[in-house]
C-alpha cells in the first residue's frame, strides 16, 4: 500500500474519530455548560434568555448530534473503502472531502473562534443592554461545564477539517494512488 494511500486514510479516519468523540461528550455535558453560561450572564445582569434570543447554546440539538455522527460513519467508510482498494472510494473521497471542507469548516470554525462570534451576535443586537454582555466570560463559563481535554479535541478537528480534507484530495490524486486503485 503507497504511503499516499496510508495517510489519506489515516486523516479521514482521525477526523472521523473527532466526529464521534466530541459530538458523544458535548451530548453529555452541554447541559452543564449551558447552565454555566446561563449563570454568568445572570450575574452580569442579564437574563438568561439573552443567549438563546442570539442564537448562543451549547447543548447540542438532535440533528446537530445525528449529523456529527453521520459524518463520523461517512468518512470511516471512505477510509475503509480507500483502504480496500474499492474502485469508488477515490471519487467517493473527492466528492465527499471538499463537501466536508465547506461544511465542517464553517461549522467548526464557529467552534474555534466562539468568542469572537459570541461578542459578534451581541455587538449586532438591538438590545443595548445585550451588547453590554460580557461573550469571553459567557464562553469561558460554558468551556467550565465541557471536559477540558475538549477544547484541544475542536482546536485539533478544525485544521484536519480544512487542511486535511484538501490533503486527502491531493493525496488521492497522486500517481502512487492511481496505481492502488488500478
Amino acid at each position: 500500500m503507497p504511503l499516499t494511500i496510508a495517510l489519506a486514510a489515516t486523516l479521514q479516519l482521525a477526523l472521523a474519530a473527532l466526529f464521534l468523540v466530541i459530538p458523544v461528550t458535548v451530548w453529555f455535558t452541554g447541559a452543564a455548560a449551558q447552565r454555566a453560561a446561563e449563570a454568568e450572564v445572570a450575574a452580569q445582569g442579564h437574563p438568561p434568555e439573552v443567549l438563546a434570543r442570539h442564537g448562543i447554546r451549547f447543548e447540542e440539538e438532535r440533528w446537530e448530534f445525528g449529523f456529527a455522527l453521520s459524518i463520523g460513519a461517512l468518512l470511516t467508510a471512505l477510509a475503509s473503502l480507500t483502504l480496500a482498494a474499492h474502485g469508488g472510494a477515490r471519487l467517493a473521497s473527492w466528492i465527499a472531502e471538499p463537501l466536508i471542507f465547506l461544511v465542517v469548516g464553517f461549522i467548526t470554525a464557529g467552534q474555534v473562534f466562539a468568542v469572537k462570534y459570541t461578542e459578534a451576535a451581541f455587538k449586532r443586537s438591538e438590545d443595548p443592554a445585550a451588547r453590554t454582555v460580557d461573550a469571553k466570560a459567557v464562553i469561558a463559563a460554558a468551556n467550565s461545564g465541557f471536559p477540558r481535554w475538549l477544547r484541544a479535541l475542536v482546536l485539533v478537528r478544525f485544521p484536519l477539517a480544512t487542511l486535511g480534507s484538501l490533503l486527502v484530495v491531493a493525496l488521492l490524486a497522486t500517481p502512487s494512488a492511481a496505481a492502488y486503485f488500478g
